[in-house]
C-alpha cells in the first residue's frame, strides 16, 4: 500500500533505475471480458471492477520484479487512443461495438474541442488508483495530441495542425489536473509520429503545448509502433533530430532491443544532454533474453550517455506478451541492470538528472499528502 504518513516516495537512489513504457500484459482472460462490454454482454460498472483488479495485480506483477518506477499498466486502455478521444467533448463515434476490444473505434471530431482550462477526461482519477496501491514512485503515460489527432476526422478545424494544437491544450489542462493530484513524472507518447516523420515539427510544438507551465518530470515516448505485437513502421530515429532538441520534456525513451543500438549515436551526434529511456527488452517476441544481454545492451549505450542520465526499460508497452513472459522479461531487466550497476560500483546518486522536477521538492521537505513517484 503507499505511503500513510504523508511523505512522496523517494525516486531511486541507485544509478540505472528501471521502470517500464506503460502497457502491461493483457492476459486472455481480460481480453475477453473486455470484448465482452463492447459486445454489450458485461456492464460498464463490472468491468471497471475487473479493471480495478487487473491493475493491482499488474503493479504487484512490477513490484515483484524488482522495477524502481511502475505504472498502472494502461489496463483501463482499449488501445493507443480510445479511452482518450471517447472522453473528448467534440468527439463523435457513430458505433460504440467493436468485434474485439482492442480494435479502434471510428471517431470524428465534428466540434471544437473544450477550453484550454477545462479537464474533462479524469486521467487524475486513474492516477490517484494507483498512488492508493504501491508505495513505489509512479510513472503516469498517455498518448501524444499528434497520435491521437492520426485517429479522428476532422470536421470542426479547417487545418490538421490546429486539431493537433486544440488536442495539445486539452492535454495541458490535463497535465495540469495530474500534477495537482501529486503526480511528478509524466510521459507523453507519440507511436504514430515514426509514421509521419515530416510532421516532426508540428508533433514537437504540440508536446511543448501539453508540457507548458507544468512542473514534472516530463518522458517523451516514440517507437515504431506496437500493434498487435508487430512494428507498424521500420526506419531509424535520424527523423526526430534535430526537432526534437526544441521539446521541453526530460527524458526521451526509445526503442533499441529490436532495431539494435545503431540509432545511439544519434543521441551524441545531435548533443541530447537530458535523460534517456534506454530499450533493452524487444517486447515483439517471446523469446526472454538473458540478464547478461541485457547488461551488454546497457553497457554498450553507456559509450554515449553518462550513467547518469540513463533510465532502463522495454522497447515499447508489454500488452501483447503473455503474464509469464512479461515478467521473466522484467526480471531478467531488472537483473541486467543490476549487473551494470555492480560492476560500475556506482556511488550514491545524490544528483540524478532522471528526476530534475520532483528532486528539489522533496529536498525542501513539501512532498503533498498525495505522494508519487
Amino acid at each position: 500500500m503507499a505511503d500513510t504518513n504523508g511523505s512522496a516516495p523517494r525516486p531511486p537512489n541507485q544509478l540505472l533505475p528501471t521502470t517500464v513504457v506503460g502497457s502491461y500484459s493483457v492476459p486472455e482472460w481480460l481480453e475477453r471480458l473486455k470484448t465482452d462490454y463492447y459486445q454489450h454482454r458485461l456492464s460498464g460498472a463490472h468491468l471497471e471492477d475487473i479493471h480495478d483488479v487487473a491493475i493491482k495485480a499488474a503493479i504487484k506483477d512490477q513490484e515483484q520484479a524488482g522495477i524502481d518506477i511502475v505504472s498502472d499498466g494502461e489496463l483501463r486502455r482499449d488501445n493507443d487512443v480510445d479511452y482518450v478521444l471517447a472522453k473528448m467533448p467534440g468527439v463523435e463515434i457513430t458505433n460504440t461495438a467493436k468485434a474485439f476490444y482492442y480494435d479502434y473505434l471510428d471517431c470524428a471530431i465534428t466540434a471544437p474541442l473544450a477550453g484550454p482550462d477545462t479537464a474533462v477526461l479524469g486521467l487524475a482519477g486513474d492516477f490517484q488508483f494507483t498512488r492508493e496501491h504501491t508505495d513505489r514512485p509512479i510513472k503516469f503515460s498517455f498518448t501524444g495530441p499528434f497520435s491521437l489527432s492520426s485517429r479522428l476526422r476532422n470536421e470542426a478545424y479547417p487545418d490538421s495542425a490546429e486539431l493537433v494544437r486544440g488536442i495539445a491544450r486539452m492535454l495541458n489542462a490535463e497535465a495540469h489536473e495530474l500534477a495537482k493530484s501529486g503526480a511528478t513524472l509524466l510521459q507523453i507518447d507519440e507511436p504514430f509520429l515514426a509514421g509521419y516523420p515530416e510532421q516532426v515539427a508540428l508533433a514537437v510544438e504540440a508536446i511543448n503545448l501539453v508540457t507548458k507551465d507544468v512542473d514534472v518530470t516530463w518522458g517523451l515516448h516514440v517507437c515504431y509502433g506496437n500493434r498487435y505485437a508487430r512494428p507498424s513502421w521500420e526506419g531509424h530515429y535520424n527523423f526526430l533530430f534535430p526537432a526534437v532538441l526544441d521539446a521541453r520534456v526530460d527524458q526521451l525513451i526509445l526503442e533499441f532491443a529490436r532495431k539494435g543500438d545503431e540509432d545511439l549515436a544519434l543521441l551524441g551526434q545531435f548533443g541530447w544532454d537530458r535523460a534517456v529511456g534506454l530499450g533493452v527488452v524487444d517486447v515483439k517476441s517471446e523469446e526472454i533474453e538473458p540478464a547478461e544481454l541485457i547488461a551488454s545492451r546497457i553497457t554498450r549505450a553507456l559509450d554515449v550517455v553518462p550513467v547518469e542520465q540513463l533510465v532502463i526499460n522495454p522497447d515499447c508497452g508489454l500488452r501483447h506478451l503473455r503474464p509469464d513472459v512479461a515478467r521473466a522479461k522484467l526480471r531478467a531487466m531488472v537483473d541486467g541492470a543490476a549487473s551494470v550497476r555492480a560492476n560500475l560500483n556506482a556511488a550514491p546518486a545524490g544528483d540524478l538528472t532522471v528526476f530534475p522536477a520532483a528532486q528539489p521538492e522533496l529536498d525542501q521537505g513539501e512532498a503533498q499528502n498525495a505522494p508519487t513517484g
